[in-house]
């Protein structure tokens, strides 16, 4: 489905599937899992009825941990007529081995056809993406991201730099430790943000600071997302007294 998102770099969320599995310690506390999972009880206990009778998304039949593709959402965008930035399956991985090569083919031939709206697409399946970055389409309004929580998952960024995507970004969420090792050339914007959640592990804002420097030194654009903690806003967004909400500019590819 799609909707408007409250995910502060996005306006809107399109999840033509659904469904993942945890893969790096930045998956222990998945949003995402708990959130499909709780619905997934409550349809278990229903027979997936809401209480006012409606039905039901039929992804919730199923735990998180089964992916699955929901192909009637897949040409949503194409009837939304008003540009829109979407994040791409913020309830799953679009690069996720249970997603066929041709199924990823069709969700990018929709963003190719949908030209008037931005999307983007976020990864922690690195090794995918070096393997089908060379051979899809890119067009300019799609952006490709990868999720680097903690310094040995840094590799992640050279798989990114050879992507000829129009903008390539890093999500640096939930940062769980420094970033030594992550090397900022070829990145065009950097999100960085807190765990949220009953289970927080913390965010120590030496991390943060010295991550937002190099991207001024390298002139990335730097988006601070959250402190986090129990909810998403329990800590704020202010760093040194003010948000920082730098967005990219696409490269004409």
């Amino acid at each position: 489905m799609t909707g408007t998102s409250s995910i502060e770099w996005t306006q809107a969320t399109w999840n033509p599937l659904a469904g993942c599995t945890r893969v790096t310690a930045g998956c222990d506390h998945c949003y995402a899992f708990a959130l499909h999972d709780r619905r997934h009880e409550f349809y278990a206990r229903t027979g997936g009825v809401y209480p006012n009778g409606q039905a039901m998304p039929r992804q919730y039949a199923r735990p998180f941990s089964e992916v699955q593709l929901i192909p009637e959402r897949l040409e949503q965008p194409l009837h939304i007529k008003k540009p829109t930035t979407f994040f791409v399956n913020s309830m799953s991985d679009l690069f996720h081995s249970a997603v066929s090569d041709a199924y990823i083919g069709q969700v990018f031939d929709v963003m190719r056809r949908a030209s008037w709206h931005t999307f983007q697409v976020l990864t922690k399946r690195a090794g995918r993406l070096r393997r089908l970055g060379p051979v899809i389409p890119w067009t300019e309004n799609v952006w490709i991201g990868v999720s680097i929580e903690q310094d040995k998952l840094s590799v992640r960024a050279d798989v990114l730099r050879r992507v000829p995507a129009s903008v390539r970004f890093l999500s640096l969420e939930p940062l769980l430790g420094p970033l030594p090792s992550l090397d900022l050339s070829g990145i065009d914007w950097v999100i960085v943000g807190g765990e949220s959640g009953p289970d927080a592990r913390c965010c120590d804002p030496a991390w943060v600071r010295d991550i937002r420097d190099r991207c001024r030194a390298w002139g990335v654009p730097f988006f601070f997302k959250q402190w986090g903690g129990r909810t998403p806003k329990a800590g704020g967004r202010l760093l040194d007294g003010r948000t920082w909400d730098e967005m990219p500019s696409a490269r004409v590819l």
